[in-house]
């Protein structure tokens, strides 16, 4: 079983393909918390974490997560956005920690057929976690988005930071790509230190974009960033889903 939050065709707004037409599946469901990444209020509970809250804090959006027990009503969506858009845009595995479902049969007929179908697949990933890659070959045929965290999530080092996950990802996938979320307090050496520290031994591009759950958010964050990123010579990316349409869902 696999659960289904939401699907929605978009740009991709942020890493190496943003910009890029892509349809978006996120799973429910995620091994990390992530409290330094912002406060919503849900039915009077303040919940913590990054904002695809709904997508972590299943008992507050039980009515949203869909069961999924077979792969081909997925499978059917997927070619629905094919044929409505008239060519084959990208496919974004997103969450949540999609990760956690890469080994489940259901979920790996999703990839499969999607590669088959032409799609480049991105996989977001917190990257603490990765499958085998010798009983699911398909997966050296993906995008891996390595979005590891950063102290500033407030995540336990040994939880957010996995060096055996990160290297089979880096190693193994079609691409891989570091995209760290920075805030304006770590838009400095001690961030830069904390990247190094993560990512300086591997040759795949590293990414940085400013936090930004929101417009106002992101411009508070942004300009810091990209001077953080001229600094240091790493690629400054956007969201640009933020700056086209803010919190609006479904984007």
């Amino acid at each position: 079983m696999i659960y289904l939050v939401e699907h929605f065709f978009s740009i991709q707004g942020e890493g190496r393909y943003a910009g890029v037409p892509s349809v978006f599946l996120r799973f429910g469901g995620c091994n990390l918390r992530c409290p330094g990444y912002g406060s919503y209020e849900v039915d009077g509970k303040i919940l913590f974490g990054c904002d695809t809250v709904r997508a972590v804090h299943e008992k507050y959006f039980a009515s949203a997560w869909q069961q999924i027990g077979e792969a081909e009503s997925v499978i059917e969506i997927l070619d629905r956005y094919v044929e409505e858009a008239g060519y084959v845009p990208d496919l974004v595995l997103t969450g949540g920690e999609p990760m956690l479902y890469a080994e489940n049969p259901i979920f790996y007929e999703i990839v499969s057929h999607a590669l088959e179908k032409g799609m480049r697949v991105t996989m977001e990933t917190n990257a603490t976690l990765a499958p085998d890659f010798e009983k699911f070959p398909a997966y050296r045929r993906i995008v891996f988005a390595m979005a590891v965290k950063l102290s500033d999530s407030k995540e336990p080092e040994k939880r957010r930071i996995v060096p055996e996950a990160i290297d089979a990802l880096a190693r193994n996938g079609r691409e891989s790509f570091f995209k760290f979320t920075i805030s304006a307090r770590l838009a400095n050496r001690e961030g830069m230190e904390e990247i190094e520290a993560i990512a300086g031994r591997y040759e795949n591009e590293i990414f940085c974009m400013p936090r930004g759950e929101n417009i106002a958010l992101l411009r508070e964050h942004a300009e810091k960033v990209a001077l953080f990123c001229m600094k240091y010579g790493y690629r400054y990316t956007d969201r640009l889903h933020i700056r086209l349409w803010n919190t609006e869902e479904r984007r």
